[in-house]
């Protein structure tokens, strides 16, 4: 399946520059974004790692469509008759994987990616924690079992980055792979160098 529409959701775990940089590279490939979440918590973690103000996030995320929060049910996202070709939570929080990985569509997140799975569309999960447990072992499995690609926000060091906006790029361009979108955000590995 292509995925020329894409909903994006940004989740209260570290890294939402991921999930900032993502709808940057959609955008510059021309992929509809069918619209964007943006969870308070993940509100919190842009203000607290990226020196936003409260509001900034989903104001910058609006400049690449439109941004939905989280108890949104009236957005489109909510109905399993308007589902995007593919979905990409990024970065996805343990809380967000708990919900979808049960069943519980208590938010507008695990609401669209719960109908995202039903449709058998593409769902990409890309979380970010550390250390993981048993119960966030057993949700990522039953994430996969139900058809989710599940990445860990872990970035390689073969394409030898020289920044963050480099390791951070290797990720989102890990991210597009998996929705199907060709793109060249990292240098892909090619064989070692003699």
């Amino acid at each position: 399946m292509s995925c020329r529409s894409v909903s994006v959701a940004i989740t209260g775990a570290s890294g939402v520059r991921y999930g900032v940089r993502l709808l940057e590279a959609l955008s510059k490939y021309r992929v509809a974004i069918a619209g964007i979440i943006v969870t308070r918590s993940a509100d919190l973690v842009a203000q607290a790692e990226e020196g936003m103000k409260e509001g900034e996030l989903a104001s910058l995320a609006s400049r690449y469509g439109k941004v939905y929060g989280e108890d949104d049910f009236t957005s489109p996202l909510a109905s399993s008759s308007s589902q995007p070709d593919c979905m990409a939570i990024v970065p996805a929080s343990m809380k967000t994987v708990g919900l979808i990985a049960n069943g519980i569509e208590l938010d507008l997140t695990s609401r669209a990616a719960l109908s995202i799975l039903r449709l058998r569309r593409r769902l990409v999960v890309a979380f970010r924690e550390a250390p993981l447990g048993v119960a966030e072992l057993r949700n990522l499995l039953r994430l996969a079992e139900m058809g989710a690609v599940v990445m860990p926000l872990a970035p390689a060091f073969y394409s030898l980055p020289r920044s963050v906006d480099d390791l951070v790029n290797f990720m989102v361009g890990k991210v597009l792979d998996a929705l199907g979108i060709e793109n060249d955000m990292y240098r892909r590995w090619s064989g070692l160098r003699g």
